[in-house]
């Protein structure tokens, strides 16, 4: 695979499961539907695991293509922000925008 487009690919994989969490009522896509829906708190801590599924499957891609850099504190700290950055059209989409009905 070629570094740029393992690159795109994890960027794309951020940006989805980024906003996952916020356009489903299913408990990590296979859990049955919620009635009330899912709190804050449940779509922060599916928020957390995608988070870190992105980052194994960039781990993965990384090792794949050559040898993995160690990261520090800083990378985890941008990456956070990165991602929290790309859960914001989700986020409006769940609480800012008026659902009819």
């Amino acid at each position: 695979m070629n570094t740029a487009l393992a690159v795109w690919v994890v960027l794309l994989l951020a940006a989805v499961a980024a906003n996952l969490p916020f356009v489903n009522e299913r408990p990590f896509l296979v859990g049955p539907r919620r009635v009330p829906v899912k709190s804050v708190a449940w779509r922060l801590l599916e928020l957390a695991v995608y988070g870190a599924l992105v980052i194994a499957a960039g781990r993965l891609m990384e090792g794949a293509i050559g040898q993995a850099a160690p990261q520090g504190w800083e990378f985890y700290a941008v990456l956070l922000c990165l991602f929290l950055t790309l859960a914001f059209p989700g986020f409006v989409w769940r609480y800012l925008r008026r659902h009819r009905g």
